[in-house]
């Protein structure tokens, strides 16, 4: 019986380097209020969310993507023809095939890169980030490209009091690559699907296609059991990745949570007891919920800023529809 070769991979894996693209347009709460009965007050007590970006028609999911993913590609100092695989966490690409990974890859320059989109919506970019940290220890790839991109604005119901305030697009990527300690955590993740309904799509795309509804689908959730469950169930989760990667809320520099709330981020900040002298990301006020964008892009945001430092070891967690989540420690590039 013929014996497989083991593979060759890196010991570790890292990230390299990290880039981030918003959309131009800014939206501020006030044209929101143009078709909901609400206030600015309100919607920034409850969410924190002062405005958000809307993509125009130019700034498609792969427009965005290929902006974002040049920025991580020259942060981590490789070329495009280095990138080995390339993964896409979105929810809001309205091809269902081809995967918009493979327009991507071809688009930056990749030579023949491995590429296709994956489907877990907020946490989509912890299940990218863990993905490709297996290929580069297992060898199938040294160099992996990480996106995760949204155009929620597309997916949004404006008269939905409920959700029409909280969404926003934009494009967040990183490069995964060989390490020789280890940079990134076990990671904790899982799914909830008894509570799907929880956060989901209004109707399926065949509804609308059979002329069964006439508006077209839109993202709704049950807000206050989407926040119960991700303050209490997901600080659990964030504590079991600290616990798996051998740190303590002590040792951490930087707090990177899903950017969906900023209530649910204080609260989280609460129960895992984090010191005064961790740095939280709060990339919500400005930029909205960005789904699967929203770590990458916030982790983006506290490096450009200087509120975060290369080398700083950070808690990321991704929690949303499925339920879905995913949590590790990461150092930052």
């Amino acid at each position: 019986m013929a014996k497989i070769k083991p593979s060759k991979g890196a010991p570790y894996a890292r990230i390299l380097g990290v880039g981030g693209y918003r959309p131009t347009r800014i939206v501020p709460n006030e044209v929101i209020l143009e078709t909901i009965d609400s206030s600015d007050e309100w919607i920034r007590s409850r969410s924190g969310i002062e405005t958000r970006h809307w993509a125009n028609d130019e700034e498609t999911v792969a427009a965005m993507s290929v902006e974002a993913s040049g920025k991580a590609i020259a942060d981590a100092g490789i070329t495009a023809e280095q990138v080995g695989a390339v993964v896409v966490s979105t929810v809001s690409h309205f091809k269902q095939t081809p995967a918009v990974a493979t327009e991507i890859a071809d688009k930056l320059g990749t030579n023949k890169a491995a590429a296709f989109d994956i489907s877990a919506g907020c946490a989509g970019f912890g299940y990218g980030l863990t993905l490709a940290k297996g290929m580069v220890v297992e060898g199938s790839a040294e160099y992996v490209l990480v996106i995760g991109v949204e155009r929620l604005s597309d997916l949004t119901d404006l008269e939905d009091r409920a959700t029409a305030f909280l969404f926003g697009d934009g494009a967040g990527a990183v490069v995964v690559g060989p390490s020789t300690e280890p940079a990134i955590g076990p990671t904790v993740w899982g799914s909830e699907g008894d509570k799907s309904d929880t956060i989901k799509q209004t109707v399926p795309w065949t509804d609308y296609r059979d002329g069964e509804v006439a508006k077209f689908p839109a993202i709704t959730q049950e807000g206050q059991a989407v926040f119960r469950w991700a303050v209490f169930e997901m600080a659990k989760v964030a504590k079991e990745a600290l616990d798996a990667a051998g740190i303590t809320a002590d040792e951490l520099d930087v707090f990177i949570p899903h950017q969906a709330n900023e209530r649910i981020i204080d609260s989280m900040v609460k129960t895992l007891k984090l010191p005064e002298s961790v740095t939280v990301a709060r990339d919500v006020r400005t930029t909205g919920n960005t789904s699967a964008a929203s770590i990458p892009l916030a982790m983006e945001r506290l490096l450009a800023t200087g509120e975060a430092k290369s080398g700083d070891t950070a808690l990321v967690i991704g929690f949303g529809a499925g339920l879905v989540y995913a949590a590790t420690v990461v150092t930052l590039p």
